[in-house]
C-alpha cells in the first residue's frame, strides 16, 4: 500500500481557515514567505512591515537550520556527530544548546524521550513508494545504541560515547528554529506574525487589530480541514505531536512516525495527538513529544505540575482531555 501523507503538521490547514476571516486589518494582506524544509511546508507571515530584507533574512535563518541540524543531510552537524564514531566534534553553539535541551527532557521523562533513537529511526522510511516496517532484528540491535545519557556535551564539544550511536534531533528542532525566527523578527521592530514550521505555530504578538490568533487542532486522519478543537494564542506557540502527521499502512496495521524508544517501535497507548501551548516553540515542541510518549496519564500529570504549559490530548476515539490549567 502507498504512503498516504498528511499535508503538513496539525493545525496547518487550520490557521488559515481562522486567519483568512481575521485580518482585515491589513488590506494587502500579510506579507509572507513559504518553503519546503525540515521535511514540512513552512511559512512566515509578516503583519506590520512591508521589508522584503526582512523576509529574506527568514529564509535565510530557515536554511541554514535546514543544514545545521538535519540528520539525513552529509554536511550537518549532526551527520558530523553521528559518523564521528566516537570522536568528540566542535559544533556550533546553536547545535550545542539544541542538544543540552534534548537531554533535559530525557531526563525529565526518564528516557520516554531520547534524542539517541536516531539508530532506530533511520530505520523507518515513511516517505518510500511501498513502505514496510524494519526488519525486527535490526530494530533489536539499533535498541541496543539508544541511550541519552552516553552523550556528553562539554561546551560546543559533543561526544557520542557509543560510536554506534546516532542523534536525531527532529523533536525538538522546528521549536527551536521558531524560537529563534521570533528574536529575529522582533529584533526587527515587527510586532505581529506568524511562523509556522509545518504545524509548529508560534506568534509574534497578536494579530494588527489586538485580538488573538485562533489556530485548529486537526481532528485525526480528517482531512476536512474542519478542526477538532481550536486555541487563542497570543505571544505563544502551539505544537502538536499525532499519529496521523506521517504514517503508512501495511497489512492492516498502522505505523506513524513517533517512535518509542523502548521498543522501537510506533508508540501505541491510545493516544493520537498531544498540544502543547506555551511561551518557547522548542518547550512546546518537545513536551508534546514527551507527553505523548508518556502516555495520558503520566503525560497529562507532567504539564499539571509545570508552569505556564497548557495541554489538549486526544484520544483514539477523538476524545478531548485538557489540562488542569488550559485557558478556554
Amino acid at each position: 500500500m502507498k504512503l498516504r501523507k498528511i499535508r503538513f503538521l496539525a493545525g496547518a490547514a487550520a490557521v488559515s481557515v481562522f486567519l483568512a476571516s481575521g485580518c482585515a486589518a491589513v488590506s494587502s494582506g500579510p506579507m509572507t514567505y513559504t518553503d519546503t524544509l525540515f521535511d514540512s511546508v513552512i511559512s512566515v507571515q509578516i503583519y506590520d512591515s512591508r521589508d522584503q530584507d526582512i523576509l529574506d533574512g527568514c529564509q535565510k535563518l530557515c536554511q541554514k537550520y535546514d543544514v545545521m541540524f538535519s540528520r539525513t543531510n552529509g554536511e550537518s552537524e549532526v551527520s558530523m556527530i553521528n559518523s564521528a564514531q566516537g570522536n568528540p566534534v566542535e559544533v556550533s553553539p546553536d547545535t550545542a544548546t539544541l542538544i543540552k535541551k534534548g537531554l533535559y527532557y530525557g531526563k525529565l521523562s526518564n528516557g520516554a524521550f531520547d534524542i539517541t533513537i536516531g539508530a532506530v529511526s533511520s530505520l523507518w522510511d515513511f516517505k518510500s513508494e511501498d513502505p514496510a516496517p524494519p526488519d525486527t532484528a535490526a530494530i533489536a540491535a539499533a535498541l541496543t545504541h539508544v541511550d541519552y545519557k552516553k552523550v556528553v556535551v562539554e561546551g560546543n564539544t559533543v561526544t557520542l560515547q557509543d560510536p554506534a550511536a546516532a542523534l536525531d534531533l527532529g523533536a525538538v528542532a522546528k521549536g527551536y528554529i521558531a524560537d529563534r525566527l521570533k528574536d529575529y523578527l522582533k529584533g526587527e521592530g515587527v510586532h505581529h506574525a506568524l511562523i509556522n514550521l509545518g504545524g509548529n505555530v508560534l506568534a509574534v504578538g497578536d494579530k494588527p487589530d489586538g485580538s488573538p490568533f485562533h489556530i485548529g487542532i486537526q481532528k485525526p486522519f480528517d482531512e476536512s480541514g474542519i478542526p477538532l478543537t481550536s486555541v487563542r494564542i497570543d505571544d505563544k506557540s502551539i505544537v502538536t505531536s499525532g499519529t496521523y502527521q506521517r504514517y503508512f499502512e501495511k497489512d492492516g496495521t498502522l505505523y506513524h512516525h513517533i517512535l518509542d524508544p523502548a521498543s522501537g517501535y510506533p508508540c501505541n497507548n491510545g493516544l493520537a495527538s498531544v498540544s502543547i501551548i506555551t511561551d518557547s516553540s522548542l518547550t512546546a515542541d518537545a513536551l508534546s513529544t514527551t507527553c505523548f510518549l508518556l502516555g495520558p496519564e503520566k503525560g497529562l500529570s507532567l504539564v499539571n505540575q509545570l508552569d505556564n504549559v497548557e495541554a489538549v490530548f486526544v484520544d483514539i476515539d477523538n476524545q478531548i482531555t485538557y489540562s488542569n490549567n488550559f485557558q478556554k
